[in-house]
């Protein structure tokens, strides 16, 4: 999935995996990390996702990175957002209120632009990778976090041969794989999703499953 691959999707509309309404998972499960008021929280690959808005109105500065301006542009005009907009090393900065949208390569991030985050929320960064890219990813978002900061991640699990990614499943194991050399791993929540999933039945998926993981970084 190279960069100009999203670049097309964004410029088409062909934005399937963006979500009308706050995920479930997040609605759900966001309390069991125990997070203190104000604690700012990172979302890579974010999108124009409405998951943003719901933290930053449960109290939480939030930070994403995202590749195409086009998304962060709807973003902001789509929910009524003046942003103020800056250069920094690199990327075009969105600055709202309780807001700092990052435009660029999720690579060519630092944990020093970052600043600081107290936690990591992912439910369509993970399993936007194809497979080669999926370490890469894990490994360069562990550079950019301190020791501690808790993790909610959201997957998908179906049977891979049944359509091509993205998004692509993301089995347990390999979860564990990714994640275990730098994070304590927990799976907090396991759902068959498929009856709501009118698009992936369509392509011949059979059974589909959203998961839910706690993490934690290591010290």
């Amino acid at each position: 999935m190279q960069p100009e691959f999203w670049h097309e999707r964004w410029r088409h509309g062909q934005i399937a995996f963006h979500q009308p309404v706050a995920d479930r998972s997040l609605t759900l499960h966001w309390p069991t990390l125990e997070l203190a008021a104000g604690s700012r929280v990172f979302v890579p690959l974010c999108g124009k996702s409405l998951d943003m808005l719901w933290l930053r109105d449960r109290g939480h500065p939030v930070v994403g990175v995202e590749l195409s301006s086009i998304a962060l542009e709807a973003f902001c005009m789509e929910n009524g957002i003046p942003a103020r907009r800056r250069l920094q090393d690199g990327f075009e900065i969105y600055e709202a209120s309780n807001l700092e949208l990052f435009r660029g390569d999720f690579f060519a991030l630092t944990a020093a632009a970052l600043n600081g985050v107290d936690a990591v929320y992912d439910r369509a960064a993970l399993i936007s990778w194809s497979e080669e890219l999926r370490l890469p990813y894990v490994e360069h978002l562990a550079r950019l976090v301190r020791g501690g900061t808790p993790m909610l991640l959201v997957t998908l699990e179906y049977p891979q041969s049944q359509r091509p990614g993205p998004p692509f499943s993301v089995e347990r194991a390999e979860v564990l794989r990714l994640y275990s050399p730098h994070y304590t791993v927990r799976e907090i929540a396991r759902q068959d999703i498929l009856e709501s999933e009118s698009r992936m039945r369509l392509r011949g998926v059979t059974e589909l499953f959203e998961v839910c993981y706690r993490l934690r970084r290591h010290a």
